[in-house]
Order: structure tokens, then C-alpha cells, then sequence
């Protein structure tokens, strides 16, 4: 649904906005070779609250998604 991505884009971008700026957003984008893309959230919740309301889900631009956790080796401080 690569077609609709343009349409709902604004509108998405919106979203990861509110929650980078929020704090609960850290990195956001697409694989170099464009199979998918990934985000990373300061919690889980963060990540399941997003994806509940993301245009890109709801519109089905994104047509498929995984929510992982993981162990964080190197913080930034």
C-alpha cells in the first residue's frame, strides 16, 4: 500500500512528532532497502499507544507489525 503512504504521511509524521517531543519516541525510520521500518520507544506502552493511532496502521500503509522488547547495553549518559 506504498501508494497511500503520501496521503496519510502528513498525518503520521504528526504522531511520531507528539511523541518524540513527549520523550517517549527516541528513533523513528525505514530500512535502507525500504522492508519495513522501526521505531524505538522508551517503553512498551509508549510503542503500543502509538501503533494504536497511527495513520499508517489505521489506513493500511503498514500492513503488518511486531512490538519487541529488548535489553538496552549503552545508554547516552
Amino acid at each position: 500500500m506504498r501508494a497511500l503512504a503520501p496521503v496519510h504521511f502528513p498525518a503520521h509524521k504528526a504522531r511520531w512528532q507528539e511523541f518524540r517531543d513527549r520523550g517517549e519516541l527516541l528513533m523513528i525510520g525505514t530500512f535502507s532497502d525500504l522492508s519495513g521500518a522501526m521505531g524505538i520507544f522508551t517503553s512498551l506502552e509508549a510503542a503500543e499507544q502509538f501503533i494504536k493511532g497511527d495513520p499508517f496502521v489505521l489506513h493500511g500503509v503498514v500492513r503488518s507489525y511486531r512490538i519487541r522488547e529488548w535489553n538496552e547495553a549503552i545508554t547516552g549518559s
